[in-house]
C-alpha cells in the first residue's frame, strides 16, 4: 500500500489548464497501467507521436509526470505517473483565472464521471462478478466547515489504505472510481431566489 503523499495545492492557472485538458484524463489512464513512451502512448490514444511527446513534456514541466531513465533506449524518452494528493486552493483563495480554471475542470471530470457510470450501466452484465459492484451512499449530515474539512482528510486517508501498486494488484481486480462530493443545503429562501 503507498504512503499517502502530502497534499500539494495547485495555485499556478497554467498547471490547472494542464489538468483540465481532456487529453490528460485519457493520458492519466494510459499511464496508470506503466510507463508509457510517447509511441505507445500515441499508438494506445490514436495520436501522432509528437503530440502524445508533447503532452508528456507538459505533464512532466509540472510534476504530474516523471521520466524514467532505467526504461530508455537510445533518444526514446519513458514517462511514469508522478502520484500526488494534488489539490486546488479553497474557493475563498482563487483569483479569478483560476476560479475560471476550476469551474472548467469541475465541469470536465463530472462530464466524464456521467460517461463512466453510463458505460458502467450499460456494461455491468459482461463483467465477470462485478454487475452488483455499484456502491452508491447518499445522506445529510450537520457538520460546521472544519468538520467537512476533517471529514474529507479522513475520506482520503481511507482510499489510500485501498489503494496499492499494479504488481500488488489481485486477478481481477479493476480500477473503480470512487468520488466524494459534499456540499451545503442552500434553501431557496436562503439565497432569496
Amino acid at each position: 500500500m503507498p504512503e499517502k503523499p502530502p497534499p500539494q495545492e495547485i495555485t499556478d492557472p497554467e498547471a490547472l489548464r494542464l489538468m483540465a485538458h481532456p487529453l490528460r484524463h485519457r493520458i492519466e489512464h494510459e499511464l496508470r497501467k506503466g510507463p508509457v513512451n510517447s509511441a505507445k502512448l500515441a499508438a494506445a490514444l490514436g495520436l501522432s507521436t509528437g503530440l502524445a511527446s508533447y503532452h508528456l513534456r507538459r505533464l512532466a514541466r509540472y510534476g504530474f509526470v516523471e521520466e524514467a531513465p532505467e526504461l530508455a533506449k537510445g533518444r526514446e524518452r519513458w514517462f511514469r505517473a508522478v502520484p500526488g494528493d494534488r489539490r486546488v486552493p479553497p474557493h475563498s483563495r482563487q483569483s479569478g483565472p483560476i476560479r475560471a480554471v476550476v469551474d472548467e475542470l469541475a465541469r470536465r471530470e463530472f462530464a466524464d464521471e456521467l460517461e463512466g457510470f453510463d458505460r458502467f450501466q450499460r456494461g455491468r452484465d459482461d463483467l465477470d462478478g462485478w454487475s452488483d459492484s455499484l456502491a452508491y451512499s447518499r445522506s445529510t449530515v450537520r457538520m460546521t466547515p472544519a468538520e467537512l474539512a476533517e471529514f474529507q482528510e479522513e475520506y482520503i486517508r481511507l482510499l489510500y489504505r485501498y489503494k496499492r501498486a499494479p504488481a500488488d494488484t489481485p486477478e481481477g481486480a479493476l480500477d473503480v472510481h470512487t468520488r466524494f462530493i459534499a456540499f451545503p443545503i442552500i434553501e431557496e429562501d436562503d439565497t432569496g431566489h
